[in-house]
């Protein structure tokens, strides 16, 4: 049976109040501002949360639950792209409350089931990610928050070549899921032109690197961008859908 899927923001505190709580699964995408190159725009792990969460919406409606998007969380640690203008950094601190005041008002208004759709994979930033998890799990133990960390097993192995060699900041794999989701943001004339920058993230954060420009990225971006597809992106948006229903439902026991 495939039910609704409900956006909090455009629904009324009446509309809210009448829904089968039983049902409902809340969905956060969260991301950040930060640069993505000279060919995607800022809010690209944004954009890719929220696809994110639309596909596992979709799949989660489809077991005749009632999935809630909510406004992303758009503000968050992104000090390796800090360096380049546009960039909005906030502390570690800032973003674990605010993901705790979510959550624990979430839990206040009867919501049971919390999924986290994150596409930001800066050190801090998940830092502050799994320390709300933590505290909401003690404070809050009504609520169930899955929250599929993609930088570890077993989900980001599902991800492609790319994406497991770390060299996907902008590269290929983002670029081809915003191409799916948001074509109209791409400066495509531009992402065509890019050469490789085959520099992988993850071990230029395990050898002490801090920023972007440490590691190699000079234009703020690494791996392959050029080789992009709408069509690979897609494949992309369902993979990413079907990670967090499976962690929505694990989180609760419940796999059928």
């Amino acid at each position: 049976m495939r039910g609704p899927i409900a956006e909090l923001a455009s629904m009324t505190w009446r509309e809210v109040e009448a829904l089968d709580r039983g049902r409902a699964v809340a969905l956060l995408p969260v991301g950040a501002l930060e640069a993505h190159g000279p060919h995607l725009p800022l809010d690209t792990d944004v954009i890719i949360a929220e696809a994110m969460a639309r596909a596992a919406a979709e799949r989660l409606a489809r077991r005749g639950l009632i999935p809630v998007l909510l406004p992303s969380l758009r503000y968050s640690p992104a000090l390796f792209a800090a360096g380049f203008p546009g960039t909005v950094s906030v502390g570690r601190v800032a973003t674990r409350e605010q993901l705790l005041g979510i959550g624990r008002s979430l839990a206040s208004h009867g919501f049971t089931r919390l999924g986290i759709a994150n596409a930001h994979l800066d050190p801090e930033h998940l830092g502050a990610l799994h320390e709300a998890v933590l505290a909401l799990a003690a404070d809050a133990a009504s609520l169930r928050v899955a929250f599929p960390d993609l930088t570890r097993r077993p989900w980001g192995g599902r991800l492609g070549a790319e994406f497991r060699s770390g060299a996907c900041h902008a590269g290929r794999f983002e670029s081809s899921i915003v191409m799916a989701a948001r074509p109209d943001t791409v400066r495509d004339s531009l992402r065509s032109g890019l050469d490789e920058v085959p520099i992988s993230l993850s071990d230029a954060m395990a050898a002490g690197q801090r920023t972007f420009e440490e590691a190699g990225g000079a234009q703020a971006y690494f791996g392959a961008p050029a080789q992009a597809t709408a069509r690979e992106g897609r494949a992309s948006i369902a993979t990413l859908g079907e990670i967090l229903e499976e962690a929505i439902l694990e989180s609760e026991g419940d796999d059928d």
